[in-house]
């Protein structure tokens, strides 16, 4: 069930973590994290999207109040939205790849699929 994980930090610090994800995704496209956080930005960053294929003011104010960055909010809009115009879902894709050499836990790349 997604948004029930806690991954270890108090709600705040969660919520925080998982914007700076999800904006970093749309931003860059890809990103490097463990395979829980990955699940869990995965749910938002798909949502995001679903508002960028919308586009209408709300959606635009409601974006903005999540993502961080206003620059990421114009490509999402611009950019990112209308590549996925004939999708129904499935905008993401989670590669798990080697652990982690520090504490050996499972890393993955959660990228925007083309």
């Amino acid at each position: 069930m997604p948004g029930t994980r806690k991954l270890g930090r108090p709600t705040d610090q969660r919520i925080a973590m998982l914007r700076n994800l999800v904006t970093s995704t749309l931003e860059h496209g890809r990103i490097e994290t463990t395979v829980t956080r990955a699940k869990e930005a995965r749910c938002m960053v798909e949502k995001m999207i679903t508002l960028g294929k919308k586009n209408t003011l709300s959606s635009k104010r409601q974006a903005l109040s999540y993502i961080t960055n206003e620059d990421v909010v114009m490509k999402l809009f611009n950019e990112i939205a209308p590549k996925y115009a004939d999708r129904n879902g499935g905008y993401t894709r989670i590669y798990r790849t080697a652990p982690r050499h520090g504490d050996a836990a499972e890393m993955a790349i959660l990228e925007l699929v083309d």
